[in-house]
C-alpha cells in the first residue's frame, strides 16, 4: 500500500534540495535550509522539501546540513557546540533559521523529507514527528541511524510509521540482487523510495534492472541532484518517480505542465 506521503501530490515527484536559493536569492544572502528558502520553495510549486538536521549545544533539532558551520558561515565550530540562539543571530540575516518543529508548523502543507545527520537528533525528533508522520519521510544514509529514528517516532504515539528511503547499505544490495535477478522483498520491506545519485564515480546506481525490481516491489525511485532540465526530462522518460533538485523552480515548470 502507498504511503499517505506520496498520496494526492504530482508525480514525478519534485523535491527541492533543502529549499530553493535562487540567484536573487543568493545575491540577497539567503542560504539553504532557511525559512526564506523553504519559502521560495513553496512559492515555486514544490510539493516536497528536502532536508537536513543537525543538533545544538542546546539540544534542538534544527535544519543544516554540514556537521560545522565553516560552508556556510566560515566558522570552523560544529553545529553541536554553537546554542540556538546563536545560531539564530548567524541566520538572521541570511534567511531564518528553523527547528524541525518551526519548519512543519510553518508549513502545513508541505511534505518533508529529512536527512538525520546525527544520533543525537534521533530520539528528540520521535515527538516531534509523531504527529506528522503522514506528511514525513524520514532518511540517512545510515541505515540503523534510519531505522531508529522511525522507531522513535513510532515510540512517540504516531498512528503509523513515516515514510522512510534507503540508507547506503540497503542501496546497494538492492542494486546487486536487481543485477543478478535475486529477490530483494525482505530489503524493501517497509522502504518506501529508494532516493539515489544516477552514478557513483564509475559505477552505474541507476539501471534499468533496479527500477524494475523498485517498481515490482512498490518502491519508488527518486534521483539526486538533478539540475538541468534535459537531464531531468531523460531520467522522467526512463521511469524515474522524483527528482532531487536545487531548482525545484524549474523541475516544477518543466515536469508539471498543465
Amino acid at each position: 500500500m502507498t504511503h499517505p506521503y506520496f498520496s494526492k501530490t504530482r508525480h514525478p515527484r519534485v523535491l527541492a534540495h533543502r529549499g530553493l536559493v535562487t540567484a536573487e536569492g543568493e545575491d540577497s544572502g539567503v542560504w539553504e535550509n532557511t525559512a526564506a528558502s523553504f519559502a521560495a520553495a513553496h512559492a515555486a510549486g514544490a510539493e516536497y522539501i528536502e532536508t537536513d538536521c543537525q543538533v545544538t549545544a542546546d539540544g534542538d533539532v534544527v535544519l543544516f546540513h554540514d556537521e560545522t558551520l565553516l560552508r556556510t558561515a566560515g566558522d570552523r565550530r560544529p553545529v553541536s557546540e554553537v546554542s540556538t540562539l546563536e545560531l539564530r543571530r548567524l541566520f538572521s540575516d541570511h534567511g531564518g533559521l528553523l527547528t524541525v518543529a518551526e519548519a512543519l508548523d510553518s508549513f502545513p502543507t508541505t511534505r518533508f523529507n529529512i536527512d538525520v545527520k546525527t544520533a543525537a537528533a534521533i530520539e528528540p525528533l520521535g515527538p516531534v514527528l509523531a504527529e506528522h508522520a503522514h506528511r514525513v519521510l524520514v532518511t540517512s544514509f545510515s541505515d540503523t541511524r534510519r531505522r531508529k529514528a522511525v522507531a522513535a517516532v513510532l515510540r512517540a504515539g504516531a498512528e503509523m510509521r513515516p515514510a522512510t528511503s534507503a540508507g547506503t547499505s540497503v542501496v546497494a544490495a538492492v542494486r546487486v540482487a536487481s543485477s543478478l535477478r535475486l529477490s530483494p522483498a525482505r530489503l524493501l520491506r517497509d522502504i518506501d523510495a529508494l532516493q539515489i545519485p544516477e552514478r557513483r564515480g564509475a559505477l552505474r546506481v541507476l539501471t534499468p534492472a533496479l527500477l524494475r525490481t523498485a517498481h515490482r516491489h512498490g518502491t519508488e525511485v527518486h534521483l539526486w541532484t538533478v539540475n538541468e532540465p534535459a537531464d531531468m526530462f531523460r531520467l522522467v522518460e526512463l521511469g524515474v518517480d522524483g527528482i532531487v533538485s536545487d531548482r525545484s523552480d524549474i523541475a516544477v515548470r518543466m515536469l508539471h505542465r498543465p
